[in-house]
């Protein structure tokens, strides 16, 4: 009589113990979700902040390192003399480059005067050879109808472009001086640490989830 008794109600007026495990294990399905949910975000946290990493990385290198491994400038183009194929925006990247290797066809890069800051970055479009040896350009801006007014004598030469991107000179010119050492450092510093504290916490949460199980 008491074990059909038992049967039908427990005397604690619970659950029969196959529903309050029903009950408990939907709970702990219920509960476990959320972690496991903040854990996708922060795994897709990680994901951004390490790409996020890889173009801050990438763009110094193209912008600071690759320069300055070989002797090269980074510069922005300013005005519309080389366009279609660069625009204001693009930036350049120069390397020295020995005056008897330059060829008609190659872009440039020379002072405006010999010791002045200010340069140009046109294409050359005939090279010359004086009687007593010195070689001097002709340039032209790709969207220009004429050349340039004055010879680009050796003094002059810069170097020659590399390679270009697209709209990263302003970027460039928004880390010119002392803001690019500080700036860059920072930013991959502060990178970094997020995607350290994204992982931990999912590593954490992770770790919690086991002893839940257990």
């Amino acid at each position: 009589m008491s074990r059909h008794s038992t049967a039908v109600a427990p005397a604690s007026g619970r659950l029969p113990l196959d529903g309050r495990a029903a009950v408990h294990a939907g709970g702990a399905r219920h509960e476990r979700r959320a972690p496991a949910e903040k854990t996708l975000v922060q795994y897709l946290g990680v994901a951004v902040s390490a790409a996020v990493l890889v173009i801050v990385v990438a763009l110094a290198a193209l912008v600071i390192v690759l320069p300055l491994a070989v002797g090269g400038t980074a510069l922005t183009v300013l005005t519309s003399s080389m366009a279609p194929k660069y625009p204001a925006g693009t930036l350049i990247v120069t390397k020295p480059t020995p005056v008897d290797e330059i060829r008609v066809g190659d872009v440039l890069t020379y002072q405006i005067a010999s010791g002045s800051p200010a340069v140009i970055s046109h294409r050359v479009i005939t090279r010359t050879i004086s009687t007593d040896g010195e070689t001097t350009f002709t340039t032209k801006g790709d969207n220009n109808s004429d050349a340039d007014p004055e010879p680009v004598r050796e003094v002059q030469v810069k170097g020659t472009l590399w390679y270009a991107i697209p709209q990263l000179g302003w970027v460039n010119n928004a880390l010119s001086g002392e803001s690019r050492g500080i700036l860059v450092p920072v930013a991959a510093g502060g990178l970094f640490a997020y995607a350290a504290y994204l992982f931990g916490s999912a590593a954490v949460a992770r770790h919690r989830r086991w002893r839940i199980r257990r």
